[in-house]
């Protein structure tokens, strides 16, 4: 299994329905970027992290209660969940300006 897989179980599966907000949220970014792909980690209790990454390279992240949830919002959403951190899709990303500028004054200040 690889590292930030999605099929990673959280020590509790809810079993829930997906969010309606979290399935809106979903298809807002995939409707706002050309379409989206995503890649869904497995953050311990807090739950699952989906990051999602846009076809014009732009990518933000929405959080669930489980990996399963997760997959779920994504499948209600129509975005292709990867399953793992592939090259093609890391060389698609394309931080900001401003996601620069934010990462280079918190390595200058440590």
């Amino acid at each position: 299994m690889a590292d930030g897989s999605d099929t990673t179980l959280t020590a509790e599966q809810t079993g829930g329905q997906a969010p309606q907000g979290l399935v809106a949220g979903i298809k807002s970014f995939a409707a706002g970027h050309g379409g989206a792909k995503a890649v869904i980690e497995y953050v311990g209790k807090r739950g699952a992290r989906i990051v999602l990454v846009g076809e014009d390279g732009v990518w933000g992240d929405q959080f669930a209660d489980d990996t399963g949830v997760a997959r779920q919002a994504c499948a209600k959403a129509g975005v292709t969940v990867e399953n793992a951190w592939e090259r093609e899709l890391m060389d698609q990303m394309r931080p900001s300006n401003d996601l620069w500028r934010s990462m280079a004054r918190r390595t200058m200040a440590r």
